[in-house]
């Protein structure tokens, strides 16, 4: 209901920011703090700004979402999630700016780091679990950025020109799952056009899908600075602008109302979800435990490393080797990405030190510049520190490669041609190359980005006081140039063509059998997995109920991610040769099994049909695959769907192939055409079987006139009754 007691220009000024990061407050109406960033809080206590160039007060700094990604655990991002919630109560934030759940279509996207994925139920899981814990201390999330932003080339501007059934299929799902299931207090929308209509204006975006379909009541509210026209968002569904204005935009909206070009009434519906929204408001309360967060910290961090590689069963390290540090990164974490969620961390462990408390002899060198070479011969293991600095990547622009930098190259190499084992553990936040030196080593621990008790982490994962049980999150290939959107990717005079479709990450890899170094959902462990027993049981309409048992066969506890992917061919669509449709990770002690149950509803087997404009399950063969990755499958069972049973109404523009294909009407117009012919034609349709595949996209009104043409007669109002038929 609006609020009679508010004037216009009050309702209009409770639309947009006073400042940076607070809302105004208006008579019993009061401020609100929203605040970046998705692994930490970003607090800042002069007016700030929105690229992380000044300093913050000290928070906690949690493992990024690509790290987090990695882990495959909901749990991790909830605990996450909550520990940001209870630093924000600290603060008085009303509402916490994340998580990002946009999909890692190339991995040159700078803000990479910041996402969970490149596949959207992963995403969608992970952000919905970080948005629960988040809100569970009462504190309200804000998912984004919606929608298809993927880039940072151009953001601001740019238009993604995608397809439906890709956004439905791809970059919406991630989205839908965490405000459907999640119910975060707060959307984020992007900077960017879709289609060519901006992201903050478009209509179909904010209200018919996010709000109609998904029934999102929440607060929509912008990135920072990305609205262009105020009247148009407010119309389209945007409510709360961020930063401020100065009032100027405020004056727009109530001179628009005056003007009769908008509705008051689409003011006092935004005014009412702003209102709603600042229930949240409480007062700074508690106190930051700085030490029990930093072991949070730390132990989320564990979970999210990924073993790539681990050749001689070279790690674990035992304490009595003599190790070689050697690295940059080892004494100069990198934990973190760059711009608006930056965060001033409240302490940060050195891979180092945490190291030379595990090892009885560890040496250390930062480079090729001292005596590198010469302590890794010495050493019975060379642990090299490898990475992107900061700098390499961040909000607000993309890179051009994945490669490393050829002199972390140059010194990997020239460490394993005299080092007995060599391990090289990387830092960074979007995939790099391993190419040029994979080969020539021993050992591989991605950390990706994982806050600032990384080191501490690194170094208990480096000497099996923590089992590495991270996968990865997104496929890692051989080359840039294998990446399905390379030739697209960030695109060119504002627009970015998504011409890959469905095809991203794993989905193209694994349909157009490229190699890749590793694939989706790779992931090593100190001890070994087996799965047996794949039951699936077909229910209700088109659902099944999945079983499999995992088992736990060496000698170490360890964590097993069970990962369950549908293959088809059914319908009218080319569909990726699997897709991940559930997953979950179980912990198990050696010797133990555990049977892991897994629900598969509709939507795990349809495909978005956009000239219906809704989900279909195709009837036919599915296959349920289990995967140790997207390219390991070891166990899978066949079973059929009875699927939607679409009849499309036909006119005299649907190809042949259509009216062949009705069921009822199909027999029937093939025998009219049949009767039709001539016997000279009916004699060359009989020496030419395949006639009917070469006429089969024809528009029924054209074929009939060939048929004319060449002495049959067929005219059109032969098919009236046939196309009322088609209807029923």
């Amino acid at each position: 209901m609006p609020r009679p007691d508010l004037t216009l220009e009050q309702k209009a000024s409770l639309l947009s920011g006073k400042d940076f990061w607070t809302t105004k407050a208006i008579a019993d109406v009061p401020s609100m703090l929203l605040i970046d960033g998705p692994h930490g809080l970003r607090l800042q206590d002069a007016e700030g700004d929105h690229l992380g160039l000044h300093d913050s007060r000290p928070a906690t700094c949690f493992p990024t979402a690509a790290a987090v990604g990695s882990s495959w655990d909901p749990d991790v991002a909830a605990e996450l999630g909550a520990a940001i919630g209870r630093e924000a109560r600290v603060a008085g934030v009303t509402v916490n700016l994340g998580p990002g759940v946009n999909i890692k279509r190339s991995p040159l996207c700078g803000r990479n780091f910041e996402y969970y994925s490149e596949d959207s139920l992963l995403s969608g899981t992970l952000g919905a679990a970080h948005v629960r814990g988040l809100q569970g201390e009462g504190v309200g999330a804000s998912v984004k950025h919606f929608a298809a932003n993927n880039q940072e080339t151009d953001r601001m501007r740019v238009s993604a020109d995608v397809d439906e059934r890709t956004l439905r299929e791809i970059y919406f799902p991630a989205f839908e799952k965490v405000v459907t299931e999640a119910h975060p207090a707060t959307v984020m929308c992007s900077y960017n056009r879709v289609n060519g209509v901006l992201a903050t204006q478009n209509r179909w975006l904010l209200t018919d899908v996010l709000r109609d379909e998904w029934g999102f009541d929440g607060v929509v509210v912008s990135d920072w600075g990305a609205v262009n026209d105020r009247v148009a968002a407010l119309r389209a569904g945007l409510d709360l602008e961020m930063p401020g204005t100065g009032g100027v935009t405020d004056a727009e909206i109530v001179a628009a109302v005056h003007r009769g070009e908008l509705a008051e009434a689409v003011v006092d519906r935004s005014v009412q979800r702003v209102l709603a929204l600042t229930g949240r408001v409480t007062p700074a309360t508690g106190t930051l435990d700085v030490e029990a967060h930093h072991a949070l910290a730390k132990r989320l961090a564990t979970e999210c490393a990924v073993l790539l590689k681990n050749e001689r069963n070279t790690l674990p390290i035992a304490p009595e080797a003599s190790v070689a540090v050697i690295g940059e990164f080892a004494v100069e974490a990198r934990f973190q990405g760059g711009g608006s969620s930056h965060v001033n961390p409240t302490r940060v462990d050195t891979a180092l030190d945490a190291i030379r408390a595990q090892g009885t002899s560890v040496s250390h060198a930062r480079g090729l510049d001292d005596n590198a070479v010469e302590i890794a011969r010495a050493a019975d293991v060379t642990v090299v520190f490898a990475g992107l600095r900061e700098i390499d990547e961040s909000e607000g622009y993309d890179r051009d490669t994945i490669a490393l930098p050829a002199g972390q190259v140059d010194l990997i190499r020239q460490v394993a041609t005299v080092s007995r084992r060599t391990v090289v553990v990387l830092s960074h936040g979007g995939v790099v190359s391993l190419e040029g030196w994979h080969d020539d080593v021993d050992a591989i621990l991605d950390g990706w980005l994982l806050g600032q008790a990384s080191g501490a982490a690194l170094a208990d994962l480096l000497y099996g006081i923590a089992n590495p049980s991270g996968h990865l999150a997104e496929t890692i290939p051989r080359r840039l140039q294998d990446n399905p959107s390379y030739l697209n990717f960030p695109g060119e005079q504002g627009h970015v063509r998504y011409g890959e479709g469905v095809m991203v990450g794993y989905r193209y890899y694994e349909t157009a059998d490229v190699d890749v170094r590793y694939p989706f959902g790779h992931g090593l462990s100190y001890t070994t997995f087996e799965t047996s027993a794949l039951s699936v049981t077909v229910t209700g309409d088109d659902e099944a109920q999945v079983s499999v048992t995992a088992t736990n066969t060496g000698a170490v506890v360890g964590k097993h991610v069970v990962q369950l992917y549908v293959a088809t061919d059914a319908g009218p669509v080319r569909r990726p040769a699997r897709e991940l449709r559930a997953f979950a990770k179980v912990a198990l002690a050696p010797g133990e099994s555990r049977t892991v149950g897994l629900a598969l509803g509709r939507r795990a087997f349809a495909y978005y049909d956009v000239e219906l404009g809704r989900w279909v399950v195709a009837p036919g063969a599915y296959t349920v695959q289990i995967g140790h990755s997207a390219a390991e499958i070891v166990a899978e069972a066949p079973i059929t769907l009875t699927g939607d049973v679409i009849t499309r109404q036909l006119s005299l523009d649907s190809p042949v192939q259509d009216w062949f294909a009705h069921p009822v009407v199909g027999p029937l117009v093939l025998r009219r055409i049949t009767e039709s012919m001539t016997e000279e034609q009916a004699k060359q349709a009989d020496d030419t079987p395949d006639w009917l595949r070469m006429v089969a996209s024809l528009p029924m009104h054209q074929f009939t006139r060939f048929l004319a043409m060449s002495g049959a007669h067929l005219p059109d109002d032969a098919f009236a009754e046939l196309i009322d038929l088609s209807k029923n």
